[in-house]
């Protein structure tokens, strides 16, 4: 069996219609489209009402960009219009790099701060640190710059030099750095480490054009240090490309078996994918999504569920079930259009129902587990559950019921990540446990000369420096109610925890912290045994197959 992949790009012919058109290609055009021509027709004659008699002078272009918005939103919530500006991100991070000094920040009082330097990157090499401030570029001061500036000064063609004023700490004098450009990875696989003894742990964000390789990466690396289950986290995962699901579900899926298939009326729309790798040994897995997976999460996780292959735990997901091609504009944009849409292999529909121009209701129930059976149902035996009046399906091994009618339903309903209090949230928005932990760690109040590993182990936030942070809160001229700070002690703890880890050992101490403490993970740990026993019965059931046939 072969697998195919919808990566082909078609540019889009825009279409301007003027009295001069004319001859025997319009009498075909007409022939062909009924009454399009009169419908552009009245479309220019409102745009030149607009342009003629609107009480302000208005620019064609953003009339013309405004009118195709407006045509695709009534087409489905993901057929969009992308403008040059934003299509130019949406390919560095589909890419899965850019060329830049290698920074994570923040803009904290008008200062750019470095919250962490990028491994590997420009930037750590030469040994700047979290909590350096950026006081100046290029000779010129960085106070108050914005977001967007610093993208353009910071980042350029690989190979260039970029020269940035420092001030860290106590240091009486500022620092000087040239920094030569490199190319920096967007990681999809951003982090991935052992949660427990044998049990492994992969964060998945995106799905991006490196997506396959970082994961196969990761998993060789957990297998070498002992990994005998796996949780793979794609919580707020809102998909990518397809030929990367595909790719990553191979990971998991037997050779041979459908992972998804999609239906569209135009040729090469219609695509059948299977597995082909077969290149890990099968040990258990347990999926992590919530409502933000979407897309090519839900097909991994479909196709992990359909074959009775792991567990899916946490929360339903997005339901964004549409095969989409981008096609170029000329003035630089994009458009993204809605071609297929997508089914798992035991026929469920993954794209939940909308309403044309109801984008609002749309994304306000994202996660709902409504919405009616799908009409081509693959399954002869599909049927709707009488309660929550959702099509039920059959695991292709098993025959455990699973849930279509849009998005995933995961087999065991977990909660969302950690409880985050609305104080907590704000401080950790407005970098205050950053900011805290460098002025903690100058002063020498917070120091650790152990491994990360002891740290995790036995370090400990004493309250006398929870009780300094109040302190240290309330001369910055924080406004907050010092009797919420106390009564959210152990997730000021938390969070401080996590900032002194990444001050020592980066952003990836600082997730393993966070994560360590998540009751979605430590569910997922103990649905080891689970996970185990599906696989076993799974392939004990595959075996008697064999033996029979």
């Amino acid at each position: 069996m072969t697998r195919r992949r919808l990566i082909v790009i078609v540019p889009l012919a825009l279409f301007v219609v003027t009295l001069s058109l004319g001859g025997v290609f319009l009498r075909d055009v007409l022939a062909t489209t009924g009454n399009i021509y009169t419908d552009i027709a009245l479309f220019n004659r409102v745009l030149n009402l607009v342009q003629t008699y609107y009480v302000e002078e208005t620019p064609s272009d953003s009339l013309i960009q405004g009118a195709i918005v407006g045509m695709l939103e009534q087409l489905d919530p993901h057929s969009n219009y992308i403008p040059p500006d934003r299509f130019t991100q949406m390919e560095e991070r589909n890419r899965g790099s850019y060329s830049g000094v290698g920074i994570s920040f923040a803009i904290i009082k008008g200062w750019l701060t470095v919250v962490s330097p990028l491994e590997g990157g420009p930037s750590e090499k030469l040994g700047i640190r979290p909590g350096d401030v950026i006081t100046h570029i290029e000779g010129e001061s960085a106070y108050d710059i914005k977001e967007n500036e610093v993208f353009e000064k910071l980042r350029g063609p690989r190979g260039t030099t970029v020269n940035v004023r420092i001030r860290r700490g106590h240091e009486p004098e500022p620092l000087e750095y040239d920094i030569v450009r490199d190319e920096i990875l967007i990681e999809s696989v951003g982090y991935a480490f052992m949660l427990a003894p044998e049990v492994g742990y992969i964060r998945m964000s995106r799905f991006s054009a490196q997506t396959s390789e970082e994961l196969e990466e990761a998993m060789q690396r957990l297998e070498s240090q002992g990994m005998q289950g796996l949780v793979l986290d794609l919580r707020g995962n809102s998909g990518g490309y397809l030929n990367q699901a595909v790719e990553v579900a191979d990971k998991f899926i037997d050779s041979g078996k459908m992972i998804v298939y999609t239906k569209g009326r135009i040729v090469g729309s219609s695509e059948e994918y299977y597995a082909t790798d077969g290149t890990h040994a099968p040990y258990p897995l347990v999926v992590l999504i919530d409502r933000g997976s979407a897309s090519a999460s839900e097909i991994v996780s479909g196709a992990v569920q359909d074959w009775d292959r792991g567990l899916v735990a946490g929360t339903p997901s997005f339901g964004k079930g549409l095969v989409q091609r981008q096609y170029p504009l000329p003035n630089g944009g994009a458009v993204l259009l809605t071609v297929a849409r997508y089914y798992t292999a035991s026929g469920r529909l993954i794209q939940r129902p909308y309403e044309a121009g109801d984008r609002e209701g749309y994304y306000e129930h994202a996660g709902d587990a409504g919405g009616p059976a799908p009409e081509d149902s693959a399954l002869a035996d599909a049927d709707r559950d009488s309660t929550a009046e959702r099509p039920v399906y059959r695991t292709l091994i098993q025959g455990r019921p699973v849930y279509g009618g849009g998005g995933i339903t995961p087999d065991v309903e977990v909660a969302d990540r950690m409880t985050v209090s609305r104080l907590g949230a704000r401080l950790s928005n407005n970098r205050k446990f950053f900011e805290f932990v460098n002025v903690a760690v100058a002063e020498n109040e917070v120091s650790w000369d152990g491994s990360f590993e002891d740290f995790l182990k036995g370090y400990t936030v004493s309250d006398p420096l929870i009780d300094h942070f109040q302190g240290w809160l309330q001369e910055d001229g924080y406004e907050f109610e010092p009797d919420s700070l106390q009564a959210h002690k152990d997730e000021v703890r938390r969070w401080m925890r996590s900032e002194i880890a990444q001050h020592y050992w980066g952003d990836d101490a600082r997730y393993q912290v966070l994560i360590s403490e998540d009751p979605a993970v430590q569910r997922a740990i103990e649905l080891m045994p689970q996970a185990a026993a599906i696989l076993s019965e799974t392939r004990r059931i595959e075996q008697q197959r064999v033996q029979n046939n």
